[in-house]
C-alpha cells in the first residue's frame, strides 16, 4: 500500500522563519510504532528526524534550519512502500489523520489540503472521461458535460492556488480537455501529444516529487497506440515512449534521470516485461549510473536480472573424484534444487538432513549443495551426511564468487530450477521446497 499526499511548495533553498511541526494520528494505533522523516531531493532523500508513534499519535518538531521542500514520512518497512509525502513551506504546521480503510485526510496545512482535494476531484473526473470512452459512449451531450466539469475544476483550483505554493503541481497536473467532441482514437492520440504541455521538467520541485516519476511512468507504460495487438508491438511502443522521455530530460540532473529510469525498470521488472527492463537498463540506466558513480545500483539490477524467474542459472562447477562436474552438465532430472549452506550454520544442519531424507522419494530431482566456507574442515564431515547431494564448495564464504553471483545473504538459501536450469522458484525453507515439488 502506497499513500501519497503531494503538497506544492517552492524548493528554493532557504530556512524556515520559525520552528514548525508535523503531527498526525494513525489508526489502528497498535499497528504503528515509529516513523522517520526524510527530505526529498531530485533522485535521493536525506534523513531529517525520527520519532515514536505513541497510541497512534506522533508530533515531530522540525529543526529550526529545516529547508522548504518536499518531505517523506516513512511509517513502516519496506520504506519504498509505506510512506506519506508532504511539502513543508516553513510557515505552517502539517497535521493529518490516516487509517487503512479511508486513507489520508489533512487536518492542518492549507497547501496540503488544497492539493490533496484537487487530486481527489480531478482524478475522479478524469476516470469518468476514460470510462465514457471505454464503454463506447458517443453522447456528445454527456461528453460536453464531462469536459466542462474537468475544465471548471482545473480553472477553479488554479485560480484558488495562484498565490499559493501549490500552484506548480496543480498546473503540472492539468489534464487534456478537448474543446469539442473527439472520437476515441483522436482523443487518446491528441492526449499523448499534449501530455507534457503543462509540465516543467526542469522544476526542482517536480524533480523532487513522486508526482513527476509517476507522471512519466504513466506515459511510458500507458500512452500506447490503440492498435497495439502483440507483446512485441507493446514492447516497441513502451521503449519508444521511454526514449522520448529520455530526450525530454536532457537538461535535468543525472540523479533525477536515474530515479526516473530506475522507476521504469522496476515497473517493467514487476510486470515481467523482461525485454523492456533489459533495454531500459542497457540503453539508459547503466550509463547514467556509471556517470554518477553508482556501481551499487548497477550491481543490484544485474543481480536481480540474472536471478529472476525464467532466467538461466549461472554456472556452478565442482570436483568429484578428480573429475570436474558442472550444473549445466547435469542431466535427467525434471527439477534441480540449489541450496547454499554452511557446515557452521545451525539452521542448515537442521534443514538439510531433513530435506535429504524427504527428497529420497523424488527420483526426478537433483540437488546441488554449495557450501559457503572459510575452510573445508567441517564441510568435509557434514557433506558426508548428505550423500545423495552433489557438493560444491565456495571458500571465502560471504565474499566468495558464488555468494556474490547468487546474491546470498543468509544460509540456507534455496533456488529451484527446471530441467533446462532456469529459475522457477525461490523457496524460503526446506518445507517450501517440498511443497513446490509436490505440486508438480
Amino acid at each position: 500500500m502506497k499513500i501519497i499526499i503531494t503538497v506544492l511548495i517552492s524548493l528554493i533553498a532557504f530556512s524556515s522563519e520559525g520552528q514548525q511541526a508535523i503531527s498526525g494520528n494513525f489508526i489502528p494505533a497498535t499497528d504503528y510504532k515509529w516513523l522517520i522523516v526524510y527530505q526529498l531531493t531530485p533522485g535521493s532523500q536525506n534523513y531529517i528526524a525520527d520519532t515514536a508513534i505513541e497510541d497512534g499519535y506522533f508530533k515531530l518538531e522540525l529543526p529550526e534550519n529545516t529547508a522548504i521542500g518536499m518531505y517523506r514520512i516513512v511509517y513502516a518497512v519496506p520504506q519504498d512502500e509505506f510512506y506519506i509525502d508532504v511539502l513543508y513551506n516553513g510557515a505552517e504546521d502539517i497535521e493529518f489523520n490516516f487509517n487503512l480503510d479511508d486513507g489520508i485526510s489533512i487536518v492542518a496545512s492549507e497547501e496540503n489540503r488544497m492539493y490533496y482535494n484537487y487530486r481527489k476531484e480531478i482524478t475522479s473526473l478524469e476516470r469518468q472521461l476514460v470510462d465514457f470512452y471505454e464503454t463506447g459512449n458517443t453522447s456528445k451531450k454527456e461528453f460536453q458535460e464531462l469536459t466542462k466539469n474537468l475544465s471548471e475544476v482545473q480553472t477553479r483550483y488554479e485560480e484558488k492556488g495562484s498565490d499559493l505554493l501549490a500552484y506548480q503541481l496543480i498546473k503540472a497536473s492539468a489534464p487534456y480537455v478537448p474543446k469539442s467532441y473527439e472520437e476515441v482514437d483522436a482523443f487518446f492520440s491528441t492526449k499523448k501529444k499534449r501530455y507534457f504541455d503543462a509540465i516543467d521538467l526542469n522544476s526542482r520541485l517536480l524533480q523532487s516529487s513522486e508526482f513527476s516519476k509517476k507522471k512519466l511512468s504513466n506515459y511510458v507504460f500507458s500512452a500506447l497506440p490503440t492498435n497495439v495487438k502483440t507483446r512485441e508491438a507493446m514492447h516497441s511502443a513502451i521503449l519508444a515512449n521511454a526514449d522520448e522521455v529520455y530526450q525530454k530530460l536532457s537538461n535535468t540532473p543525472v540523479p533525477f534521470k536515474i530515479a526516473v529510469f530506475h522507476d521504469f525498470w522496476k515497473t517493467a521488472h514487476a510486470n515481467t516485461l523482461h525485454a523492456v527492463a533489459d533495454t531500459i537498463f542497457s540503453a539508459y540506466l547503466k550509463g547514467l549510473a556509471t556517470e554518477n558513480g553508482n556501481q551499487a545500483l548497477i550491481d543490484e539490477i544485474e543481480l536481480s536480472s540474472r536471478l529472476r524467474l525464467g532466467a538461466l542459472s549461472p554456472e556452478i562447477s565442482w570436483k568429484q573424484d578428480e573429475v570436474t562436474k558442472t550444473l549445466s552438465g547435469l542431466e535427467g532430472a525434471e527439477h534441480y534444487v540449489l541450496v547454499f549452506w554452511s557446515s557452521t550454520c545451525s539452521h542448515c544442519l537442521k534443514e538439510l538432513p531433513a530435506l535429504h531424507k524427504e527428497l529420497k522419494k523424488y527420483a526426478n530431482v537433483s540437488v546441488v549443495a554449495v557450501g559457503l566456507e572459510d575452510d573445508d574442515t567441517y564441510w568435509k564431515q557434514e557433506k558426508g551426511n548428505l550423500p545423495n547431494f552433489e557438493h560444491a564448495i565456495a571458500l571465502g564464504k560471504w565474499e566468495s564468487d558464488y555468494a556474490q553471483l547468487f546474491g546470498i545473504q543468509q544460509t540456507p538459501t534455496y533456488f529451484i530450477l527446471d530441467k533446462d536450469k532456469r529459475f522457477v522458484a525461490k523457496p524460503e525453507n526446506d518445507k517450501e521446497v517440498v511443497d513446490f515439488l509436490n505440486k508438480k
